[in-house]
């Protein structure tokens, strides 16, 4: 069966111009008693699901909430996030995620940056969001999602259990979430809601600086939805498997828009564990995975088991584009196929592999189509004065096409330098083959200058990281003393394997020109990470005024590579 994508004909507006209300309404009418979202031990409907946002919509409605309001979901994978999210799009109103690692401060910022009317959390993030909401004077509404506690907690120690919401401590202000959903009607009258208007702020992970509020509008979200069932080849019988946040764009576009563009059912955990993850995925009867970053490599050294191959996964998505070789084991291993691609929060139009395409080495694909062939997705390589480059040149990634973001929340210098011309400048360095495939080579600010060579911290991470003995890594500049730049990894062992920082050096040797083997590592048990499992490389620059002391050092081995 073809992927079910409603509304695809050469109709008067393009398909792509749509709400998320009436997108959920499509879906719903297709078939309303298939199950959505299996989730936190909970099956639902399309009808379930319609008919829990709109009462979440009512219940917004009738605290007050309207059109064009903020609220922030400080939330972690739960139904409720599902609801608030759906049911404040249809309202017209404004979601706000928040990281869940996320402390007072940082919680405080993006309820103050976004003017946020209420806040929606949950027991276990509870201590935070009490702090934050106080330093928050436009919070006037406080929810609290609390599910029934565990009949046996796994600790009674006194203080590490969660806050709960009859603890004493507990300001009267906030509101239990089930009470007021369980007294509300669905939404009687749907207020008009543009394709154009925002329908969440979804805050960068503020690496360098503060985080920036992309406004992603509906639109955007419906285009996912259309475009990732129509890229994965996606009918009503897939069943989408995510462990990524909800707080996080990759989830949202692709995982959960995906799974309603497609009509077929989304199976949601909490996190991402190595350990579980394939019984997790063989438990779901999943079909489609989407990942990031390090989950490929870090499941690809895990030990290996007569049930590797025991699962329905007929692809996996993700990126960044891996070497042939990793991606030839990893499909043999496991049995399934991979596809790669390039996008950002600020648009998921970027590029990607098409599923069965001859494979060409690192790269992210061509330019992403939509179903609907009026869709215009363009891919320009510009150097620093903004003019374009010719094939084989590296240059800044920028971006065109309608799902583009209308700008950053309450930051026009951001927005100017990102939305040039029409065109979004992505910040990241790649180029493109004769034929428009492209090839991410690294962050702008990432790239590492050294002995007049740039270097690509992506491409000396790939290395170091099909060593045997190594589970991940990090890539970063240090001072020189002779001006520029070194180049400083950071790795991490295997469980059980011991690394030895010479023999990294030498493999880095084998795989690299010289100017790109890291003069400095040094040894970690893990590595500072985002919830959605990207390195910290902020916090590593930071860590402390002298980043190569106590460090391995080749040249003071008295390594010459030349």
């Amino acid at each position: 069966m073809a992927a079910i994508i409603t509304g695809l004909g050469e109709t008067q507006h393009p398909t792509w111009e749509m709400c998320l209300g009436e997108f959920l309404d499509q879906a719903v009418a297709r078939n309303p008693d298939k199950v959505f979202v299996e989730i936190a031990g909970e099956s639902i409907t399309y009808r379930e699901f319609h008919r829990r946002a709109r009462q979440t919509a009512s219940m917004f409605r009738a605290m007050g909430i309207n059109q064009g309001d903020r609220i922030c979901l400080f939330l972690p994978n739960c139904p409720e996030f599902l609801y608030c999210w759906f049911g404040l799009a249809i309202l017209g109103a404004v979601s706000v995620p928040v990281n869940t690692a996320y402390k007072r401060d940082e919680t405080a910022f993006i309820l103050n940056n976004s003017g946020a009317k209420a806040i929606v959390t949950h027991r276990t993030l509870l201590p935070v969001a009490e702090q934050a909401s106080n330093l928050a004077d436009e919070v006037q509404y406080k929810l609290l999602v609390s599910p029934e506690p565990d009949p046996e907690p796994e600790s009674e120690s006194a203080g590490s259990g969660p806050t709960y919401a009859g603890d004493s401590s507990l300001s009267e202000d906030w509101v239990d979430f089930a009470a007021a959903l369980s007294g509300a009607a669905e939404l009687a009258d749907s207020p008009d809601v543009l394709p154009t208007d925002v329908a969440m702020l979804v805050y960068t992970s503020g690496t360098t600086g503060n985080p920036k509020g992309v406004q992603v509008t509906h639109l955007m979200y419906v285009a996912a939805g259309q475009g990732f069932a129509h890229w994965t080849k996606a009918t009503e019988e897939d069943r989408f498997f995510t462990c990524l946040p909800f707080f996080h764009a990759n989830s949202q576009y692709y995982s959960t828009m995906g799974t309603l563009g497609a009509g077929a059912t989304l199976i949601v955990a909490e996190r991402f564990s190595a350990s579980r993850f394939w019984e997790q995925v063989r438990g779901a009867d999943a079909t489609v995975v989407n990942f990031i970053g390090m989950m490929m490599p870090v499941l690809s050294k895990q030990p290996e088991t007569d049930l590797d191959r025991a699962n329905r996964v007929r692809l996996f998505y993700g990126s960044p584009a891996f070497p042939p070789e990793f991606l030839r084991d990893f499909q043999d291993r496991f049995g399934t196929d991979i596809i790669v691609g390039f996008g950002m929060t600020e648009t998921c139009y970027g590029a990607i592999e098409q599923i069965g395409e001859r494979r060409r080495p690192n790269s992210s694909g061509l330019p992403r189509l939509h179903p609907d062939s009026r869709f215009d997705n363009r891919i320009r390589i510009v150097d620093e004065a903004l003019n374009p480059v010719a094939p084989g040149a590296v240059g800044e990634i920028t971006i065109k096409n309608p799902a583009v973001m209308p700008g950053y929340w309450r930051n026009e210098e951001q927005s100017q330098l990102a939305l040039q011309d029409g065109w979004l400048h992505t910040g990241d360095l790649g180029w493109q083959d004769e034929e428009g495939y492209l090839y991410f080579v690294d962050r702008k600010k990432d790239i590492i200058r050294r002995r007049g060579e740039n270097i690509s911290s992506q491409e000396v991470e790939d290395v170091i990281k099909r060593h045997p003995t190594v589970l991940d890594c990090a890539i970063i500049a240090v001072p020189s003393e002779l001006g520029e730049d070194e180049v400083k990894a950071y790795v991490t062992p295997r469980q059980g394997s011991v690394v030895n920082p010479e023999d990294i050096v030498y493999w880095c040797a084998d795989h690299l020109a010289y100017f790109k083997v890291p003069r400095f590592i040094e040894l970690r048990e893990e590595l500072p990470r985002t919830p959605s499992l990207r390195v910290r490389k902020d916090i590593l620059r930071q860590e402390r005024e002298n980043l190569v002391e106590g460090c391995f050092d080749r040249e003071a081995a008295g390594i010459r590579l030349r």
